[in-house]
């Protein structure tokens, strides 16, 4: 039996010879990421999340992902659509009324002074905005529930129940 000499690889060499470039790294197994969101431990979601990159409702495109979950035909679509959009201009009003009330909070401690005023004006702010975002969520609720069909709204119901969709 012949004995075959023993080649030392380069790492830019494979086993024909040939030049492939530079080594390829792999970090072990390609692993499947699990999707963010509720009950995973990554935060708040919903209308009342504050930061919510993820978008109403706790999913980044609600509109499409209730589309088809839903199964709504075009009508209900744009319907829909105008009521998530006014929901979302409710939430980013709220979220400047928030900045705007932060830096009162901010001017009310950091004057010689402690300016109970402002600080008082600042958690109005806050209060009267929510009260207007809450005001809007429920809208949007009655609006969906006339759009929806009975088993459109006891899917909707159950994602809510589940997890995957916050209010």
């Amino acid at each position: 039996m012949r004995h075959q000499p023993h080649h030392h690889h380069s790492p830019d060499h494979d086993h024909d010879g040939h030049d492939h470039g530079p080594p390829r790294h792999h970090c072990g197994p390609r692993r499947r990421h699990r999707r963010r969101g509720p009950g995973r431990g990554h935060g708040p979601r919903g209308p009342f999340a504050q930061g919510d990159f993820m978008g109403l409702f706790g999913v980044r495109r609600p509109l499409r992902f209730l589309a088809h979950k839903l199964d709504l035909d075009d009508e209900q679509v744009a319907q829909l659509a105008a009521i998530l959009d006014d929901l979302k201009t409710e939430r980013a009003q709220a979220a400047v009324d928030d900045r705007r009330a932060q830096k009162l909070y901010i001017e009310a401690l950091s004057g010689d002074d402690f300016s109970v005023e402002k600080a008082r004006d600042a958690s109005e702010r806050r209060v009267r905005s929510a009260e207007a975002v809450q005001q809007a969520v429920t809208a949007a609720l009655e609006a969906m529930h006339a759009l929806l069909t009975t088993e459109q709204r006891r899917r909707m119901s159950t994602l809510i129940r589940s997890g995957v969709l916050e209010i």
